[in-house]
């Protein structure tokens, strides 16, 4: 590549149409990359697209999409539009099928005419006319070269190029049965004796040529019939979003379509309405069904002041949200995109798979030239015809159709399977690399347990708790942590009751990831965290307290506070560990993952969960840089390790992590660094992305241990003579739809 990787790289992706096989998916790469300003392109055969990355100011999309062009591809920037997306036809379904018929009509009077050479059927009537050889000419020609013209033209730019592909190997066949047929018509029955092969039904071989290009295009509209089945889950992602929207505007309803809904909008939801955006509950009560976004099969009650995704749909109740994220923001407009991207990209065993379709042509071409002049010099002496069917069954059997497409297709299923349950991997690489991973960490509050703490208790000195509880909860207000957003709640809605007079303004504020806050508030300097901040700080608890020993017993959050310097007390926070975390824990070891806890609360706080939970490894008082420095001690030993988080001071472990797996539910900074996203919210959603992540791996295997013990069993019976081109030429077709139709499988994971 070009270069190294500056700020103003843009993203592309283009839509390609008129790849076969791996070789061309290869070529394209190998020209495209070789462009300048070019920084990245990965093509994927399966999705018949290219992920480019290029320096604007070097090289622009069109110039590429011309490259493409002059391989002799069509090319054109992806614009993804739900509108159109049922309509669209990638991979040209209804031109190929119609193509095939057509050839097969032209194949017919071949068929009919073989009958008559075969014992079982050679007592059905074979007109003259179809025998005859102007004939079979007449039929073969538009076959050869109208039904035929899209091979010659993709093998003259793939030569052109410097490379071979499918095409080449279709054409070199069907152009050799046709060519020799020709010959022979001119050459009287000499040479029609010489060139006939022994037991073959007719000296002329216009049929092999014509059932040849007949069985590629049938190959061809099974395979596309098969692809298409495996974008369903990316199809039906887009048909969860509405065309239109009720919005409550000058206190009326409104429909409106879902492109002119703006942030902050009141949107209406009535029983069986899909939810067109992303907001907060403001009004009423509704059970919501989330499945096709959390994998959650049990719908969910929202209140005021819970959060609704798009593409939900409302069962019961009347909801009134305020659209908070729009557009292209929605978690399902992102769903979609993180798909997209998975699915475009390429894990690092599918370079294995191209590297081997790129020498596998030309090799093959070498052993046909071989098989051709051993039968023609050695085995049958001056046969032509014989010669010339062994070497066009070696040219058709050994195409790597089923070996390029063994790996973008499970890893599209595998990917689209994934995100029907709530799991969206950002690339398809982690893919691979999560079933190799042996360790987990896992954060603790928001991961293991709720994230919703509730505070128990305040304890104060020198001041009463409710002036403590105020002074923290405006130092708190700017914060997103889960236990800031716990203390203001309590300050501000005391025992869950009607809202109190709001907290004083928080004048400055820092916040320090692992550690706490400092804030000024009403003239006075507020600290609030862990006991190791106020100890940095020169304000450490100028005592021990039997209430905070009895907090850290029962596994309560501790929030030390100091006020101007001196501690003023410090508040519990009590958060409760989530119904599934148990049993996912106990899933992740009994599928040989050892489990550890990384959190910064303090040990016997981190003690308490995890023998509630049943970890054995804890590490307890864990700043950002000790959570990064744990990770690089274990990679070190060489363990795999994923670590699962969802908070800021999780970020910098998620992306040191072999895999870094973020909650939905947590930051945007956490979802930004890590490469897996749990929708669901729980830690049974890491038990189903590793068993996912598993058998897509065991599938990709299957698919090329197949595709290459396919062509390793198939050539040597074909250079030996015990497969008809036609019979090789079928083979080689259900190979590629045996290995979508195995990927598919993954789609019941």
């Amino acid at each position: 590549m070009n270069g190294t990787m500056p700020t103003a790289v843009r993203q592309v992706v283009l839509n390609i149409s008129g790849m076969t096989c791996a070789a061309c998916a290869a070529r394209i790469e190998r020209v495209v990359g070789r462009m300048d300003g070019v920084e990245q392109v990965n093509v994927n055969l399966a999705m018949h697209r290219a992920s480019l990355s290029l320096l604007p100011e070097r090289v622009d999309v069109h110039q590429v999409a011309d490259k493409i062009r002059m391989l002799g591809f069509a090319a054109q920037e992806y614009a993804p539009d739900e509108k159109n997306v049922e309509t669209a036809d990638p991979f040209d379904i209804a031109k190929t099928g119609i193509i095939f018929f057509l050839s097969l009509l032209f194949m017919l009077p071949f068929i009919w005419a073989m009958a008559g050479h075969h014992r079982l059927t050679s007592s059905l009537w074979v007109p003259e006319l179809i025998v005859n050889p102007w004939f079979q000419l007449a039929l073969a020609t538009p076959v050869q070269f109208a039904i035929g013209l899209p091979f010659y033209i993709r093998a003259f730019h793939a030569l052109k190029s410097g490379g071979a592909n499918m095409d080449v190997l279709v054409v070199i066949g069907t152009s050799a049965a046709y060519g020799y047929s020709h010959y022979l018509m001119f050459h009287g029955a000499a040479a029609a004796g010489h060139g006939m092969a022994a037991g073959h039904h007719s000296p002329l071989y216009f049929d092999a040529s014509v059932m040849i290009m007949t069985i590629v295009w049938f190959g061809k509209w099974l395979e596309a019939l098969s692809k298409r089945r495996t974008v369903n889950s990316l199809r039906e992602l887009h048909r969860l979003r509405p065309d239109m929207a009720r919005v409550i505007r000058d206190n009326k309803e409104q429909r409106v379509p879902f492109e002119e809904v703006a942030s902050g909008d009141l949107l209406l939801v009535k029983p069986g309405d899909k939810i067109a955006v992303d907001g907060i509950v403001v009004d009423g009560q509704a059970s919501v069904n989330e499945s096709m976004i959390s994998g959650e099969s049990l719908p969910v009650d929202k209140q005021p002041g819970d959060r609704v995704m798009s593409g939900t749909v409302s069962h019961n109740g009347m909801l009134v949200f305020k659209a908070t994220q729009v557009g292209n923001q929605t978690t399902l407009a992102k769903l979609i995109r993180l798909m997209e991207e998975a699915q475009s990209s390429k894990a690092p065993i599918q370079r294995m798979a191209d590297k081997l379709s790129g020498i596998f042509v030309p090799i093959i071409i070498a052993i046909a030239a071989l098989t051709f002049a051993a039968w023609y010099f050695l085995l049958e002496p001056g046969i032509t015809g014989g010669a010339l069917e062994k070497a066009i069954a070696v040219l058709l059997i050994a195409c790597p159709c089923a070996l390029g497409l063994a790996t973008p297709t499970s890893i599209l299923v595998g990917s689209g399977r994934a995100a029907q349950l709530g799991i969206l991997f950002k690339e398809g690489k982690h893919l691979e690399t999560l079933p190799q991973v042996n360790v987990v960490l896992l954060d603790k509050t928001g991961t293991i347990t709720a994230g919703r703490p509730q505070l128990t208790d305040v304890l104060a000195v020198r001041r009463p708790p409710e002036a403590l509880l105020r002074l923290v909860a405006a130092a708190e207000r700017p914060s997103e942590h889960p236990l800031a957003r716990a203390i203001v709640e309590a300050a501000e809605r005391p025992h869950g009751g009607p809202a109190q007079e709001p907290a004083p303004a928080c004048e400055a504020f820092e916040a320090h990831a692992g550690r706490g806050i400092r804030a000024v508030v009403e003239g006075r300097e507020v600290l609030a965290g862990t006991r190791l901040w106020l100890q940095e700080r020169g304000a450490a608890p100028a005592l021990q307290s039997a209430r905070i020993e009895r907090w850290e017993r029962e596994g309560c959050s501790i929030i030390y506070a100091a006020v101007d310097g001196e501690w003023a007390g410090a508040i519990a926070l009590s958060d409760k560990i989530k119904p599934t975390s148990r049993q996912a824990i106990r899933q992740l070891q009994a599928m040989g993952a050892e489990v550890m806890m990384v959190t910064g609360d303090h040990p016997s706080t981190a003690r308490s969960i995890a023998r509630q939970t049943g970890i054995r490894h804890v590490y307890a008082q864990m700043l950002p840089e000790d959570k990064v420095a744990l990770v690089d001690k274990l990679k070190r030993q060489g363990k795999r390790v994923a670590m699962v988080g969802d908070g800021i001071n999780d970020a910098p472990a998620l992306a040191a992590a072999d895999v870094g797996i973020a909650i939905a539910q947590g930051t945007d900074i956490a979802k930004a660094a890590a490469d897996v996203v749990l929708l669901k919210g729980d830690l049974k959603g890491m038990v189903r992305a590793l068993r996912i992540s598993g058998r897509t791996m065991r599938i990709i295997r299957q698919n090329l241990g197949f595709s290459l013990l396919y062509n390793t069993l198939a050539i040597p019976f074909a250079v030996t003579g015990y497969l008809a081109p036609w019979v090789a030429c079928t083979a080689m077709a259900f190979s590629s739809v045996t290995v979508i139709v195995n990927s598919l499988r993954l789609q019941k994971a």
